[in-house]
């Protein structure tokens, strides 16, 4: 199932290139905001510096929240149309909001709170540094299905929240590996500047995730008796397989010579 995901991801990215590549451009715009305004402000006001980094932090989360509802799209062979992002945008901004602010949260926490307890010098302070650590890597993890879950179940920040964490623990080791790839496209992201895969792929690569996985759940709601460690994905990636069909590299390139 996994190399199955790869290979969707990968092919839903092909399919929409210059459509990713667009989407990721707004996002390299809106990334100057945080990256350059604090340091350009610092000198006249620290909090200053802070809020424009916060609110930078917000304005591209805000705007990846309209995207990942275009990426979805694209997950379900649907072509995106850009003149729906306005549309995405108010459709997605109180959620997007919501994550946004749970990341800036984290950093604060984190800012002042791993100095203060290294500082401690005893196993408490120590312990509770490995305690941040530990809910930073499980919200990490877990945070992967926000946006999807957003796009494709829920609307409800509680509920999408919790899901996160449902899916996290009920699927660990998959969420693991799509943390695995979730690295290696930012990763790879770096040497194009953020344009291809860029964070436009990470949100296709976390949505392609979500759906096939939700096959999962479809097949246990039918056949409630059934083992949950075997699911017979051969079978359940059946008509996914056909949608995402045979590639050749010729194909690729040369669509029209197919």
């Amino acid at each position: 199932m996994f190399m199955f995901l790869i290979k969707k991801a990968f092919f839903d990215m092909w399919d929409h290139f210059l459509g990713v590549a667009m989407l990721n451009l707004g996002f390299i715009a809106l990334l100057t905001i945080p990256i350059l305004v604090p340091p350009a402000v610092v000198e006249f006001s620290v909090a200053l510096a802070f809020l424009s980094q916060a609110a930078g932090i917000l304005l591209v989360v805000v705007y990846a929240g309209a995207v990942s509802l275009a990426t979805r799209d694209m997950v379900n062979y649907q072509r995106p149309e850009f003149g729906k992002l306005i549309e995405y945008l108010k459709e997605s901004w109180k959620s997007s909001l919501v994550f946004g602010a749970i990341l800036i949260g984290i950093v604060i926490v984190l800012w002042f709170g791993v100095p203060v307890y290294a500082g401690m010098g005893n196993l408490l302070g120590l312990a509770a540094i490995v305690f941040l650590m530990w809910a930073l890597i499980i919200w990490g993890i877990s945070s992967q299905y926000y946006f999807p879950i957003r796009g494709q179940l829920d609307t409800k920040i509680p509920k999408i929240i919790r899901k996160c964490f449902v899916l996290f623990f009920d699927n660990t080791f998959f969420s693991i590996l799509l943390a695995i790839g979730t690295i290696v496209i930012a990763v790879g992201s770096v040497f194009t500047a953020l344009l291809i895969p860029g964070i436009t792929g990470l949100l296709i690569w976390h949505h392609a995730g979500l759906k096939l996985r939700l096959l999962k759940y479809d097949y246990l709601e039918e056949n409630p008796s059934a083992n949950r460690r075997r699911i017979p994905w051969d079978a359940l990636l059946v008509d996914e397989e056909e949608r995402v069909g045979k590639r050749t590299l010729r194909g690729m390139i040369f669509p029209w010579k197919e």
